[in-house]
């Protein structure tokens, strides 16, 4: 692996103005680099057009490879992972009604390389898409199918319970809207319960030309919306455990990270870890020192992100080994690092600290867990051991039980001999 070195300046949580400012700037220089990149190659020419083929090629068994290797999925949205060919249909339905100007979002759902700016629209559109139960289940099925395309063997999905009372949904019929979904999937099998093993020959797509059926472990993580009341999270907590044997598996704690207090879900954590449910926060998305020492202080099963910590916060961080979910592509795109090239993953891995590559939202910011494995071979030169190894130690932080570490253990073991 090569080494990079770097530091940077988070967004500040109190002055937005600058944070998008910055977001911008980092934008236009990944473009910027991207062109001279392009630039570069086109005039190399002769004996370089040759090199520039093999490169492609080498480039294309890479993502293959990546493709093919079993991957487990720790930090999917479910509304950031709408397909873009369903949103587009959708939004269509919406405009038709006239609940939005579908011309205004038409052209952003079918881009290549959407701006930050249009990616905080299609958030917008998500959650008015997301407010009838049978679009629950469709998108919730469609999510499903894509990662097992890409051989995610272990997904756990995490999303806010809705009310709307309009459509008469509460958080548990969003919930049943969900697990709905879940047990719809035709193209590939979804082993949503601990008895049922995945280790038994399991088909893995690239490996070996099986045709059977795939399967797919599939988990729910119950997210707590930061703008939500404490009576609300315990809502949302309580709700995770009376729903432990329908595939619900943990707590999240996500949304805006400038908006609301530790103070008002610390109630609503602390009951979730007396009940014995794992839990998983997002921190450090903003430079907020006083949420981050808390959250840290608290200790949970797993960190999302960690962009925005300082020296002491980082020791911390290191010392703890939580397991940290690694988000590249999303981190580039929200201005939570400057670059692939300076992503604190490099330093992360460096330290052997337990982490695991994650989409965070794979529709939204156009990516895939196996084009983050290729983003990590391609910027930071891991070769295909070092990235098996780090899609096998995702298996260690699931939430789910003993049972499912043991047959995802098994499989990774089978996959090794294919792919090493």
């Amino acid at each position: 692996m090569r080494q990079f070195i770097g530091s940077f300046s988070c967004p500040g949580s109190t002055n937005l103005k600058a944070s998008w400012i910055y977001i911008a700037r980092s934008s236009r220089a990944l473009r910027r680099s991207e062109q001279s990149r392009q630039i570069k190659t086109a005039a190399a020419g002769g004996g370089g057009g040759a090199a520039a083929a093999m490169e492609a090629e080498s480039e294309k068994e890479m993502r293959e490879w990546c493709v093919a290797l079993p991957k487990v999925e720790l930090h999917a949205h479910l509304n950031g992972s709408v397909r873009d060919s369903t949103l587009l249909e959708l939004a269509k339905q919406l405009g038709d009604k006239g609940v939005i100007a579908f011309d205004d979002v038409k052209d952003v759902i079918m881009k290549n390389g959407r701006s930050l700016l249009e990616c905080f629209r299609l958030f917008d559109l998500y959650h008015k898409l997301t407010t009838d139960h049978d679009t629950v289940t469709r998108i919730t099925r469609e999510v499903v199918e894509d990662f097992a395309t890409e051989n995610v063997v272990y997904l756990e999905i995490r999303t806010t319970p809705k009310n709307n009372e309009a459509k008469g949904m509460t958080k548990r019929s969003y919930m049943n809207a969900v697990i709905k979904g879940l047990k719809t999937v035709e193209a590939v099998e979804v082993m949503l319960f601990d008895s049922n093993p995945l280790a038994d020959k399991t088909p893995m797509s690239g490996l070996g030309g099986d045709t059977r059926k795939k399967k797919i472990y599939v988990r729910l993580l119950l997210s707590i919306d930061r703008r939500e009341s404490t009576a609300a999270a315990l809502d949302t907590v309580n709700l995770a455990m009376e729903m432990k044997d329908q595939g619900v598996i943990g707590i999240d704690l996500s949304g805006n990270p400038v908006v609301g207090e530790w103070e008002t879900y610390l109630p609503a954590l602390e009951h979730a870890k007396q009940l014995g449910i794992p839990i998983t926060i997002h921190c450090g998305e903003v430079a907020n020192r006083k949420e981050i020492q808390e959250v840290l202080d608290f200790c949970p099963q797993r960190l999302g992100h960690v962009c925005c910590l300082n020296g002491d916060e980082w020791k911390k961080l290191k010392s703890s080994m939580i397991p940290v979910e690694i988000c590249l592509t999303s981190n580039v795109m929200t201005g939570g690092a400057p670059s692939l090239e300076l992503h604190h993953f490099a330093d992360l891995y460096n330290a052997k600290h337990p982490l695991s590559l994650c989409t965070d939202d794979s529709g939204l910011f156009s990516t895939s867990l196996s084009n983050e494995y290729y983003l990590v071979a391609s910027t930071f030169g891991l070769s295909k051991a070092e990235l098996f190894q780090l899609s096998q130690n995702a298996v260690e932080f699931v939430f789910a039980g003993d049972d499912v570490k043991i047959s995802l253990r098994e499989l990774f073991k089978r996959a090794e001999k294919e792919l090493i």
